[in-house]
């Protein structure tokens, strides 16, 4: 059965580690993203992280309720990271597209973090916020519900998806990125056009393109395909 979790106040008010550190969810959190960050999920244990905050892992039981509820709260610091500073313009084609540069980027910026944590579901408050700025902005954009959810849905799980691959590239060793980067220019740009013509027509661009990640065009496509969308459904409005 997990532990209960103490309130936040009554954490406050308990006596600092060895080294005079005041634990607190969000340090916790921070310490957590640092360690994946230089070990990867695979150093992520309860033991580690309590040897890294310098306080007895049975500790960090007293904030989570174990390693998965730690998961979800480091995906959740990820989004806060993304909407940080962000505030609606009005204009819902710009405010769509900043939401979903803004979490693909804070992604990548924990690479291993993010492979730990796309796939995920936390219910915490910075992933709420994210759902309902989302909604919100297509709502007031004169979405109808179902193509709001329909278009919400595809979005959330369009940038999910692409942080998750793209920050698996970027969580691979160094020399193996390298090595599948360079499989575009020393692999399949020396395929004979007699056995690869589409390939071999195409491989100056594959090179160039296929190192970055395509979600700012899958974006864009998704954005034009919902503005077409809403055009279609004020046209018809307006003709009745």
């Amino acid at each position: 059965m997990p532990k209960a979790v103490v309130p936040e106040e009554k954490r406050r008010r308990r006596r600092p580690t060895k080294s005079g550190t005041v634990l607190s969810e969000e340090l916790i959190v921070e310490t957590a993203l640092r360690m994946l960050r230089e070990h990867g999920s695979a150093g992520l244990t309860a033991r580690r992280l309590g040897l890294a905050l310098d306080a007895d892992p049975s500790t960090l039981y007293r904030y989570f309720r174990g390693m998965d509820d730690l998961t979800l709260a480091i995906g959740d610091a990820l989004i806060g990271q993304a909407l940080r500073g962000w505030e609606p313009t009005g204009r819902w084609r710009a405010d769509l597209r900043a939401i979903g540069l803004r979490l693909h980027a804070a992604y990548l910026a924990h690479p291993q973090a993010a492979v730990l944590t796309t796939n995920r579901v936390t219910g915490r408050p910075n992933e709420l916020a994210a759902d309902e700025a989302v909604l919100d902005v297509l709502r007031t954009a004169g979405f109808p519900l179902a193509d709001t959810v329909r278009i919400y849905h595809a979005f959330i799980d369009q940038t999910l998806a692409f942080a998750a691959l793209d920050a698996a590239s970027l969580a691979l060793p160094s020399a193996a990125l390298h090595a599948d980067e360079d499989m575009w220019s020393s692999t399949y740009a020396r395929l004979p056009r007699s056995t690869h013509p589409r390939i071999a027509e195409a491989a100056p661009l594959l090179a160039g393109r296929m190192v970055e990640s395509a979600y700012p065009t899958a974006l864009e496509m998704l954005v034009d395909s919902a503005e077409a969308r809403l055009t279609a459904l004020l046209s018809r409005t307006s003709g009745r």
